[in-house]
Formats: structure tokens, C-alpha cells, sequence
């Protein structure tokens, strides 16, 4: 594996954005302790129906905020190259504390803001002055309801470390207590891990999927008890937290923290519900072109077309991307090519460099991403899906007032997934490889499948979760596993048989331990396939939408957003085109089949 020194420059993402030197850093980390560090925040508490003062200390908010978000992204990024260099790792848990220290001082103007009439909230909100922090307010104000007193609010961040350990205990038996046992691969007795489950459930002999399939289970079915009180500890974690909020639903209460109302959550369950005969056709069209006698839950992740593999160099990767999102415009392909020539990307697997792909973006410099390219189909996707969050940043923060920047998580994998649609529509138009055709409605169909139907499946099985605690039920290994195995059968039917051990699967996704999450993945996948039909279809109006969708940052509610974009999450329309969309593809690939 190549060492970072023998990258070349071009292949590499350009820091000194940031800063210049680690001196430079040293020397900003410094000033923003000293300026704020003992700060006197008195000079806001109690003060906030003040205008004047309200906007100094927002505005202060920010320019701190402002400050600190450099910091970190430096000292982030550089930790990143090279995992085994300290003094990165140390410089990402310094800023880290700096982070908690200065912004517990905040603390108290959530409560403060929330304690004001209705009338003097609604007058900063109309008030031009306050234009950056209107969305902000507005959501305090639809909060008031379940914001409490300045005591009873620190008293339940004080509880926040105990209450907020489920998901750390989850962690530890995950990873550090599994205990996970040998078995086959490739012939050869290997040490199970996590990540090779994957590789071996995709690649392995049918005898040696069934084998990795039920040593894996049995390692968690070993600590199931010990799983289970610390799941259902963390579900009657959310029941205090709504019943201290007065809210009607646990759901009802994550959900508000992104402003998205329960009715998008109940669209997409009863949408997919509706679309799961679609799902039983493609598990059974898998057996049949699998050629399984019996079709196992250990058999679902393996390919249907092989040797497939686009090959090309990174730079001849880039300008397949930059061509196959053409239909986002020349603007857009304009500032793919000022990212890749502008020190945004790094791009090659180097020696203790972490691994993955990702974007991340902070308002004073542009976004940086990190790849690990290889000659691979899946990675050039990963170009195109991590160019479409960083685009998603650079137009949002250079559209919207620091304040209003940040878009929502909920909003976050649409612009991703929307160029790796695109992707996927030029390249299957632009071969003649039935081989490739095929792969690439494959791949496309198990996006689907893996984004939009399975975590549907997660998101119910939380739903009934939540509400059997709710009204009181404890949730034991038997129910939770009745639970999931039931959902099970509904969503993969009759094609597949349903081994016991996947009763137990609920028991290890980490993502359950921040509850009602793994929809947004369902959501995002159904708003991107209707972005990209569109664009497809209308042309540069569809296009000016779609910008004004990229450029909205954190503007409004993410819900809203997505309308003036042209997908009404509240309505069945977009849940219906997802759905067809997995038809048509469907039916397609049939078409190909000998």
C-alpha cells in the first residue's frame, strides 16, 4: 500500500485552506480559549427579551461557532490521513472539550426564548434584523409546548451522560464482548470480523455463507439477555424523555427534533407495505437466477451479474462522473471540475489512512471529501454520491447566512443519491455491454432493496417497539424477536426461508440506539428517485428547482424544502414513483435474462 508521502499533490485534499501551518492552528486554537473561554455570559442570562441583546449573543453564537468549526475540520481531517500520528488525535479531543466547555454556556437560551410570550417571539420572528436566526426561532416557538423550566431542563442534561450510555454498552458488547469465533473462507479457516461477515456472505461457498450466517447469530444469541435489558433500557429512555416533554409518541418526539411531522413516517410504512409484493418478485426472481434449490437469508447479498467492474483510473473515473451528471448542467459540472482541481478531494488508500468515503464541510472554506478509490463500479458511485453531498454544502453555504447553512440529516443523502442515479441512467444509455446492463440494474435494485425496503423494516420494527413500551409492555428477547421475525416474512415472503437466526437480527444494528433514525435513509432514496425523474424529464426546470433545493441549507423545514423542489413527502405521490421505479427496473432486468 502506498505511503502519503508517494500520492501525488493532485490526488490529495489542500488543508492549508484552513490553515497554513499546525502553528497557525495552535495559534487560533489559542485565542478562541482565551477570547471565550472564561467569557462573561451574564451579560445575556435573563436578558434575551432584550433585541439588542438577544442579537449579540446569537451573533456571538455564531462567530464562536464559526471559529471552533475550523479547528476541528483541520485537526479532523489531518487525523484522517494518518490514524497512527498523536498529535492529530489529540488536537480532534482538545477541540472536542473546547466545544463542551464554551457551549454549555449556551445552555441557557433555548429555555430563556422558549419563556417568552407568543407575541414578543412572533415580533423577533417578523423582525428584519433577525432574518439569519427566523427559522431558528420558529421552531422555538413551535416548541414551547415541550421545552421546560431552566431548572428541569439542567437537571435533564445532567441525566443526559446516564440516560445516553445505552448506545456506549451496546458498543462495548458489539465489538469488544462478541467473541466472534473462526470459520471457512476461501477454503481457509479465518478469524470472523464484522466487516468480513459482509465479504463472506457475498463471496463465500453456500457452505461457507451458512456456516459464517450461524456462527455470527450465535454470537449474539449468546448475549442476547444482556442485548435486550440494554435495548429495551434505551427504548424506556425515550419513554421518560417524551413523557418529560409532553409528547404523544416517542416517535412524535424524534421526529420534532427535525421538524418533520408523523405523517411522512406513516406515508412511507403503509407505501412500502403496499409495495412488498414487488420486493417478493425480486427475492424470487433472485432464487430462480441463482439457481438455488432453496433461497437463504445468508443468500439475499449475493451478486446476480459478475465481472462487471468499470476499471479506470481515478482522473478517467472523474470526467465519467462530471459527464453522467451533465443533465445537472454546466454550472454543476463547473464545480465538479473546481473540486477536483481546487484540492477538495483526497483520493488515494494510503497507509493508515481512514477507510470509507465521506464529505464534510464547514461554512468559512470549501468542502473536503475523502475517498479510498479503486478500480471498482462501487467506487466510481462513490464519487458521484460524495460530490453530490459536498455540491449540496458548497451551494448551501454560499446561498444561505451562516445560521440558516446547516441542512438537516433528513435532507442530507438526497443530493448524493440523486447523482448516483443519474449515474446509473447515463451509463446504462451509453453501453452495449449486456453483461454491464444487467450489473447495473442489479446494483440499482439492491439500492432499492437495501435503502428503501430494509430500513422501512428497521423503522417499523422501532414503531412497535416504541409502542409496546409505550403502553406499557416490557420488551423481552421473545417479543422483540417475535417482532422482527414476523416483519420478516412479511417483507421477503415466500421466495426466501426464513432461518431462525434472523429472529435475532434487530439485535445487532447499532443505528436503533438513536431511535426512529434509519427512516430517513427510506425517505432520502424515495426524494432522490423523484429529483432525478424530473430532471430527467423537464429539463432546466426541474434543474432551477433542484438548485434552489441545494441552496436552501437549513432555511426552512426540510419537508418544505423538498416541495419547492417538486416531492411532497405528505402526499403518496413520490412513495407510488419509488415504487415504480423498482418495477420498471425489475421488469428490465427480466427483459435481459437468456
Amino acid at each position: 500500500m502506498l505511503e502519503r508521502k508517494d500520492v501525488s499533490e493532485t490526488l490529495k485534499w489542500r488543508l492549508t485552506d484552513v490553515f497554513t501551518t499546525d502553528e497557525d492552528w495552535e495559534k487560533a486554537f489559542s485565542e478562541v480559549e482565551n477570547s471565550y473561554g472564561n467569557y462573561d455570559f451574564s451579560v445575556f442570562k435573563g436578558k434575551l427579551s432584550d433585541k439588542d441583546t438577544l442579537l449579540a449573543c446569537l451573533r456571538l453564537n455564531d462567530e464562536i461557532s464559526r471559529k471552533i468549526e475550523l479547528l476541528h475540520l483541520y485537526a479532523y481531517a489531518h487525523h484522517d490521513e494518518d490514524l497512527r500520528i498523536g498529535k492529530y488525535g489529540s488536537a480532534v479531543a482538545r477541540t472536542g472539550a473546547l466545544i463542551s466547555r464554551i457551549f454549555a454556556e449556551f445552555a441557557f437560551v433555548e429555555p430563556e426564548l422558549t419563556a417568552l410570550e407568543e407575541k414578543q417571539l412572533s415580533a423577533f420572528i417578523e423582525d428584519p434584523d433577525f432574518a439569519p436566526y427566523e427559522y431558528m426561532l420558529r421552531k422555538i416557538a413551535k416548541s414551547k409546548a415541550h421545552v421546560l423550566s431552566e431548572g428541569e431542563e439542567k437537571l435533564l442534561t445532567l441525566a443526559s451522560d446516564v440516560m445516553g450510555g445505552f448506545q456506549a454498552t451496546f458498543t462495548m458488547l458489539n465489538n469488544a464482548n462478541l467473541n466472534l469465533p473462526t470459520a471457512t473462507l476461501e477454503g481457509e479457516e479465518t478469524q470472523m470480523s464484522h466487516g468480513l461477515y459482509g465479504v463472506a456472505l457475498r463471496a463465500g461457498t453456500a457452505e461457507e455463507r451458512k456456516e459464517w450466517f450461524e456462527k455470527y447469530y450465535g454470537a449474539y444469541i449468546k448475549l442476547i439477555d444482556s442485548i435486550t435489558q440494554t435495548y429495551y433500557s434505551n427504548v424506556k429512555k425515550d419513554v421518560f424523555y417524551k413523557t418529560a416533554r409532553k409528547f404523544d409518541s416517542c416517535l412524535e418526539m424524534a421526529l420534532a427534533g427535525e421538524d418533520v411531522s408523523p405523517q411522512v413516517y406513516n406515508n412511507l410504512v403503509e407505501a412500502v407495505h403496499g409495495g412488498l409484493p414487488l420486493l417478493h418478485e425480486y427475492i424470487s426472481l433472485r432464487k430462480q437466477v441463482l439457481g438455488l434449490d432453496e433461497q437463504h437469508m445468508y443468500d439475499v447479498f449475493l451478486p446476480l451479474v459478475e465481472n462487471a467492474d468499470i476499471k479506470l483510473p481515478f482522473d478517467k473515473a472523474y470526467d465519467l462522473v462530471v459527464e453522467g451528471l451533465a443533465p445537472l448542467g454546466k454550472e454543476y459540472q463547473t464545480l465538479l471540475r473546481k473540486a477536483q482541481t481546487e484540492g477538495w478531494i483526497d483520493v488515494c488508500e494510503t497507509e493508515g489512512k481512514r477507510c470509507g468515503a465521506y464529505s464534510i464541510g464547514v461554512y468559512d472554506v470549501h468542502p473536503f471529501v475523502l475517498l479510498n478509490y479503486q478500480q471498482t463500479t462501487n467506487d466510481v458511485f462513490t464519487i458521484a454520491h460524495e460530490m453530490g453531498h459536498a455540491l449540496h454544502t458548497y451551494k448551501s453555504q454560499n446561498a444561505q447566512p451562516y445560521a440558516k447553512a446547516s441542512y438537516t440529516i433528513f435532507l442530507a443523502e438526497i443530493a448524493s443519491t440523486v447523482n448516483e442515479v443519474l449515474l446509473l441512467k447515463y451509463l446504462y444509455k451509453n453501453t452495449e455491454d449486456k453483461n454491464l446492463k444487467k450489473y447495473l440494474l442489479n446494483y440499482y435494485m439492491e439500492t432499492i432493496r437495501g435503502t428503501l425496503f430494509r430500513q422501512t423494516q428497521f423503522a417499523e420494527f422501532e414503531q412497535i417497539a416504541h409502542a409496546k413500551a409505550e403502553s406499557g409492555e416490557a420488551l423481552t428477547k421473545e417479543t422483540l424477536n417475535e417482532v422482527y421475525y414476523d416483519l420478516n416474512r412479511q417483507y421477503y415472503g415466500e421466495g426466501i426461508v426464513h432461518d431462525e437466526e434472523i429472529a435475532y437480527e434487530w439485535a445487532r444494528i447499532p443505528h436503533f440506539y438513536s431511535a426512529f433514525y434509519v427512516y430517513k435513509y427510506s425517505t432520502g432514496i424515495i426524494s432522490a428517485i423523484s429529483l432525478a425523474k424530473r430532471i430527467l424529464a423537464e429539463g432546466e426546470s426541474a434543474v432551477a428547482d433542484y438548485f434552489e433545493f441545494l441552496s436552501a441549507g437549513g432555511s426552512d423545514d426540510p419537508v418544505s424544502i423538498l416541495k419547492k423542489a417538486g416531492v411532497d413527502l405528505t402526499t403518496k405521490t413520490p412513495y407510488e414513483a419509488a415504487m415504480d421505479e423498482f418495477k420498471a427496473t425489475l421488469d428490465e432486468f427480466k427483459s435481459l435474462l437468456d
